[in-house]
């Protein structure tokens, strides 16, 4: 444990050297953290658009004299044993490791576009970047910064081997600028292979920069976001000879060893050191050696890169340190009443450049800019300093009375005759606090100018003290002095304890003699419209005692429960408090019992009640009872009674609630709206009262109720969320509302305030005093500012509410007032100060005092405005010279089109250049006017609305592709030529318009259908005849065209060619040929019988000439002779040893014409068992035969339906043609296309594996040679096999000895040996393995030799 917590204080010692040693280091001006590789800790943050190996395992090879081949399989992080063929991106990052050459990032292969992107937290301040590749650098690249989370790029550098062809609209060479864009070629050389390194920096140390901290090289040199885009690989050549066995483009990928991107935090010269954007423990979550993005900000500032200042640090405005110079944040002078302050340029200014930070938010009741001054209704305690928390002291007035609704002096000023906290009082109105009405006046009231209003009294009948009462206005009348205005005397008085009438009454019926407004036989009931009063009469409620702060408890009665108090309530008194009431209503003096009723909280209380009257001396002096409460702390009061001094009225009334009928009927005095008639009750004088009214005279509200009228009294209403309780003003019927409650029933929020029933300020930021009660989206907000919050400016306007930032006009150029404002809006770069414009369309430049790139015209003169080029939307608007900029006349008109506004599509387009259709006039040249359309310069002049081309003399359609009907062979320069079929032998007229072939009847043929078709014969001018050969026997054609003479086919005869042949088998139609002895056997039959028919003609001849030839006679005799003699010796049993070699010899004989038979036979065998391989063969190359005729029409027919094609296809012809699509480069597409070479210069179209119709009849045009050459090989071979045979049968070679010979008995016993020759025919059956003489055979028998296994013994 006591390690862990050396550890931790080691650590937290270490953190507090490393902040103070920040500090010091930013004591002396600027500072800035230490440069570092970005990429370490950020494998997560860096991807690449391209991994090879990264669903499967992908096959790559290397260059090199021998080429050797590997996987790649990226699917699970590299790993030196158990994943070492994984190469993702963040293989890049440099870790140190031994073997470092053994993992790097590859790309997949043969894709030139290929990305590497780098998305940091915050903003950095970039250095430099190093890559360093495995294989070739590449051929083309760029890389882009984005200082805004990658929402836009920024180019900061091309690089490229040949910069006019990559990049062609980008200087290539030195910058002349730091900030110039230009194409390196220094980094793109194919050498070397590898190991090869790209090195940029941020700022080129060629040239001086004396301010870094402007704009433009703040740009340069700050990123959030960095991209790496591969355009081109490097080859060697060899991708465009096609594919072979293996893909060239195997070999070629982008792989690299390392990336490094150098570079900091960027802290504006605030800070030394930088911290984790998350705030985390760099030393347990971050890898070590990474660079963190989250400035330790000094010199009193703020934020991520310090590009603020502290809260309350806002006194002077920001800037970075530059040098020496730290440019620190100064705190505001807020004398300790405020925390919060903002930066106001305008005060800034003002105050010669002094002090610019304005206090927010002053507590202890101050405001001004350094809350300096008190707020209104409080005011300068002359006795503490602005500092003091009590240094303003709220003002005492009355706000009914005084002028501003309670305002006071501010402060003492002698000069100006000014005493702190003194009230401001109006005309009528008197006192300290301005709460009293001067005498003579009434009703103070905060609607009144005057504050009081003046007494109608009739100042002979007032008191001369003061005329009226000073709150209700009623007169205060002198003794004996009655009316309203105290100008009427009392007529009558009665003592008040003589009875009601006289002793006098009517001797007839006994009527009394009644007083006035006394009615009834005895004098006993009031008349109508009068009552007897009661004995509480005179009564005066708590609530309305003239204390100037009552706490007055309102109470409305429970249904089911009686009612025990009078008037709205009670009134709260607190330990040694008391109540005032002013006593005016007496009509006279007399003895007065004093009845309170209260309602105590405890049970020891006492109250002590004290009566005053007016003093001799002092005859202002107004009688008044105190009532004090000593003993309890808390007495609720309700009442007080005057009753008349009498022990048994007193108790009656106590008991009884008695009605005192001494004095006079009084009249009810209904209030006519508030009663529903105008008479009362006689007992008491309670007027009947309309909903909601109370009181005797029905002259005022109940509790709960307000705006008393003809109609009684409306219901407070009261919110019971919104509302201190649920009574309200009876006059205005406003309800006690809770604390930033407003509304008559207390429903809704403050004016300032929303939310309802939780009511809070209005959030807007000072900007505005009113904002919706529901929503909070403030309303009308001043000072140019918008936005549910105010939280931002209006457009045309910048700075930033939030922080009380004023907002000022933006002047783009001039401010949105004028007619000159040419913006949509703009903001202040926080880092710079300078104001951007967020120009309209067709404005440009900082102040938007420029026209863009499509616009012309020169806004920066008055008046003048930017206007844009009028080309029909057929220009790049992007290019700034694709019109003038002063007459806007259209200079680079694109989608085919010309014309000062591109309004007309270009010689040899067609369609409606206003709506970019101009299309390409598709004129078939074959079948056009040269003169018009000249094959050499491609462009043919065609009708510019629909595209019809001007065809030749008979050639048709809107591209001239066809001949008319009738017309055939479009040539050029010349037209179509007349198809002249031959009108009684075709079915029409128009022929087929490649070929000229006529459509023939049945049994024509020719171009002009003037022939025969084959198996017809005839005179085609006449007719022709089918013919009826027998279709198995007979051979194309089947017959003669001219005679109709069949056509046999071999071993078939006949005329109809329906029967065999001499020496074939008589079984039609196969008409098998006979063995081959037959021809041999026929010949000698043939030889014989012309040998026979010669020896008739020679016998017949003798026999005419027999007379002539006797020695004829003599040779026959001598031929009978030999004859018998033969005939002799076979009959003879015994034979001579020299007749016997007679029989061997002729017996040799035999067994030689057996052994050539048998070889005969055998021959006869191999050759018919070639010859189903010759008609194989021959089927073969008919079937061959007719595919290529078949190939030759559907290539007929594709050539046909290609010059029918209007618009032509490339991409679909390419496809159809050469066997993939031809929208891919040359150099990656196995198939070619139509304007791709070979390395040899020749046109490349198809190839392996392509399905194009050219690849397609090569390869069958190949087959058909190889077939055509395979049968005459076999033709040949076949050949030779005859040969052989012949050779055989003609010219035996048999070596045969006779080993041993002896005749016993008749039988001869023979052993020979011989040689077996070796057979040449190419199907001949393998011998055994062995020497090419087979062993010797012995045979043993009697008579003939026999014939045993594969060999001929004799």
């Amino acid at each position: 444990m006591s390690h862990h917590y050396s550890c931790i204080c080691l650590l937290l010692c270490s953190v507090l050297l490393s902040l103070l040693h920040a500090e010091d280091v930013c004591d002396s001006g600027s500072c800035h953290p230490a440069i570092g590789d970005l990429l370490v800790g950020r494998s997560e943050q860096l991807t690449a658009s391209s991994v090879c190996g990264l669903t499967g395992p992908q096959k790559y090879c290397i260059v090199g004299y021998l080429e050797k081949c590997f996987l790649c399989d990226s699917r699970y992080p590299y790993n030196p044993y158990t994943h070492p063929n994984s190469h993702p991106i963040e293989n890049v990052i440099t870790t140190f490791e031994p073997d470092r050459k053994k993992k790097w990032w590859q790309s997949e292969n043969g894709l030139d576009h290929v990305s590497i992107r780098l998305d940091l937290e915050t903003l950095f301040q970039f250095s430099h970047l190093i890559l360093t590749f495995k294989t070739f650098r590449p051929a083309a690249m760029l890389v882009e910064r984005s200082t805004d989370c990658g929402h836009t790029w920024k180019i900061f550098r091309y690089f490229a081997q040949n910069c006019a062809e990559s990049f062609p609209n980008i200087p290539s060479g030195p910058a002349k600028g730091v900030g110039d864009i230009v194409c390196d070629p220094r980094y793109s050389d194919i050498e070397p292979s590898t190991e090869g390194e790209v090195v940029l920096k941020a700022l080129d140390p060629s040239f001086e920069i004396e301010n870094p901290y402007i704009r433009s090289i703040q740009e340069l040199i700050t990123l959030t976001n960095l991209r790496i885009n591969f355009t081109k690989l490097h080859t060697l050549g060899d991708t465009l000879f096609g594919r072979r066995q293996s893909d060239p483009l195997e070999k070629y990928y982008y792989a690299v060893y390392e990336m490094v991107v150098r570079g900091s935090c960027f802290c504006n010269g605030h800070a030394s050191q930088c911290s984790p954007v998350q705030k985390l423990r760099g030393d347990v979550f971050y890898q070590p050696g990474m660079v963190h993005g989250r400035c330790v900000c000094q010199h009193n500032t703020d934020g991520m890169s310090c590009e603020r200042c502290k809260e309350f640090y806002n006194d002077a405005p920001w800037r970075p340190a530059e040098g020496s110079q730290d440019n620190a944040c100064k705190p505001c002078k807020c004398n300790g009443h405020s925390d919060r302050c903002y930066f106001d340029m305008a005060v800034y200014v003002a105050n010669d450049r002094i002090s610019g930070g304005v206090c927010e938010d002053c507590q202890h009741h101050t405001m001004g800019q350094h809350c300096d001054q008190c707020k209104p209704f409080f005011y300068r305690d002359p006795l503490r300093t602005i500092s003091d928390p009590l240094a303003c002291i709220p003002c005492d007035c009355d706000p009914e009375g005084t002028l501003y609704s309670g305002l006071c002096e501010s402060r003492t000023d002698p000069i100006l005759g000014t005493i702190a906290g003194w009230c401001l009082c109006k005309e009528n109105v008197e006192g300290v606090r301005c709460d009293m009405c001067k005498p003579s006046y009434y009703g103070l009231s905060g609607s009144d100018p005057l504050g009081c209003q003046p007494c109608t009294c009739n100042p002979s009948g007032s008191l001369s003290f003061s005329m009226c009462d000073p709150v209700t206005g009623e007169c205060l009348c002198q003794r004996f002095v009655t009316g309203p205005h105290c100008e009427e005397c009392l007529v009558r008085l009665l003592n008040l304890f003589f009875p009601t009438c006289s002793s006098r009454c009517s001797s007839s019926d006994g009527q009394c003699d009644c007083l006035p407004n006394i009615m009834g036989r005895q004098c006993t009931e009031p008349a109508p419209g009068y009552f007897f009063l009661p004995l509480d009469y005179y009564i005066y409620e708590a609530e309305h005692a003239k204390n100037s702060a009552l706490d007055i408890v309102f109470r409305e009665p429970t249904p089911g429960k009686p009612i025990t108090w009078t008037g709205p309530g009670f009134a709260r008194v607190l330990n040694g408090a008391g109540l005032r009431f002013t006593i005016s209503n007496i009509p006279f003096a007399m003895d007065f019992d004093i009845a309170l009723r209260y309602e105590p909280e405890v049970f020891e209380y006492f109250v002590d009640v004290c009566l005053s009257q007016p003093s001799a001396s002092d005859p202002k002096t107004t009688s008044y009872i105190l009532i004090d409460s000593v003993s309890n702390p808390v007495t609720y009061f309700l009442l007080i009674i005057f009753i008349p001094v009498s022990r048994s009225l007193t108790e009656a009334y106590s008991k009884y609630f008695c009605v005192y009928e001494f004095f006079l009927p009084t009249a009810c005095k209904c209030h006519p709206q508030g009663s529903l008639s105008s008479s009362c009750s006689q007992r008491g004088g309670q007027c009947p009262c309309k909903p909601n009214v109370a009181g005797r005279c029905c002259d005022r509200c109940s509790a709960g109720s307000f705006g008393f009228g003809f109609h009684g009294c409306y219901l407070c209403e009261c919110h019971p969320q919104g509302s201190v309780s649920t009574l309200c003003d009876q006059l205005t019927g406003q309800c006690s509302c809770r604390r930033e409650v407003d509304g008559r029933c207390c429903s809704r929020c403050l004016a300032g305030y929303f939310g309802f029933p939780n009511c809070r300020p209005c959030p807007c930021n000072g900007y505005a005093e009113l904002c919706d009660p529901v929503t909070g989206a403030c309303l009308s907000c001043s000072r140019f500012t918008t936005g549910s919050r105010c939280e931002r400016c209006v457009d045309g306007y910048y700075g930033n509410p939030l922080t009380r930032e004023p907002c000022r006009p933006c002047m783009c150029p001039e401010s949105p007032a004028s007619n000159r404002y040419f913006a949509h809006s703009c903001h202040q770069d926080p880092r710079t100060l300078q104001l951007v414009c967020n120009c309209l369309e067709g404005y440009s430049g900082n102040r938007c005092d420029e026209c863009p790139s499509g616009f012309y015209g020169n806004p920066g003169r008055p008046g003048a405005q930017c206007l844009p080029c009028s080309c029909n939307n057929n220009i790049d608007a992007t290019d700034p010279q694709s019109c003038n900029k002063v007459t806007g006349e259209c200079l680079k008109c694109l989608y085919n089109t010309h014309g000062p506004s591109c309004q007309f599509c270009k010689p040899g387009y067609f369609g409606s250049a206003l709506l970019q259709n101009c299309r390409r006039c598709t004129c078939n040249f074959s079948g056009v006017n040269p003169a018009i359309c000249a094959p050499g310069h491609g462009v043919c002049l065609c009708d510019r609305m629909t595209g019809v081309c001007p065809c030749l003399p008979n050639v048709i359609g809107s591209t001239c592709d066809r001949c008319a009907s009738g017309y055939w062979n479009m040539s050029h320069g010349i037209g179509c030529q007349f198809c002249d079929c031959n009108p009684r032998n075709s079915q029409s007229n128009p022929c087929n318009q490649f070929t000229g072939q006529c459509p023939c009847k049945l049994g024509y043929s020719g171009r002009h259908c003037d022939e025969c078709e084959e198996n017809y014969f005839g005179d085609p001018r006449m007719h022709c005849i089918p013919c009826t050969c027998n279709e198995q026997g007979t051979r194309k054609p089947e017959c003669d065209k001219d005679t109709g003479a069949c056509n046999c086919r071999v071993g078939v005869t006949g005329k109809l060619c329906d029967q065999c042949g001499r020496g074939f088998k008589q079984e039609f139609p196969t008409c098998s040929q006979c063995h081959l002895c037959f021809d041999q056997w026929d010949n000698e039959m043939t030889t014989l019988f012309q040998t026979v028919q010669g020896l008739m003609r020679f016998a017949a001849n003798l026999e005419d000439k027999r007379d002539t030839l006797p020695s004829c006679d003599m040779r026959f005799k001598g031929l009978e002779d030999k004859i018998s003699e033969i005939e002799r010796i076979l009959k003879t049993p015994v034979l001579s040893l020299e007749t016997f070699l007679i029989i061997k010899d002729f017996h040799d004989y035999i067994r030689n014409i057996r052994k050539y038979y048998q070889m005969s036979s055998s021959a006869v065998e191999k050759i018919s068992g070639a010859i189903p391989i010759i008609r194989y063969s021959e089927n073969t190359r008919d079937g061959i035969l007719a595919m290529l005729g078949n190939r030759t029409s559907k290539e007929n027919y594709t050539l046909e339906q290609l010059r029918m094609f209007k618009t032509p296809d490339i991409q679909k012809l390419n496809e159809k043609s050469c066997g993939l699509p031809g929208n891919p480069p040359c150099v990656i597409t196995p198939c070619g296309g139509a304007l791709c070479q070979n390395s040899n210069g020749n046109k490349q179209c198809g190839g392996p594996n392509c399905n194009g119709t050219l690849p397609l009849s090569t390869n069958t045009v190949k087959k058909a040679e190889e077939t055509d050459m395979l049968l005459n090989n076999l033709t040949r071979q076949l050949q030779e096999s005859e040969n052989q045979v012949l050779y055989n049968l003609i010219y035996p070679e048999v070596r045969s000895k006779i080993r041993d010979f002896s005749y016993v008995n008749n039988i001869a016993e023979i052993e020979v040996s011989y040689f077996e020759l070796q057979s040449t025919h190419p199907w001949s059956t393998p011998r055994h393995a062995g020497s090419p003489i087979d062993s010797a055979c012995s045979v043993r028998g009697a008579g003939l030799p026999a014939l045993t296994g594969e060999h001929f013994l004799v």
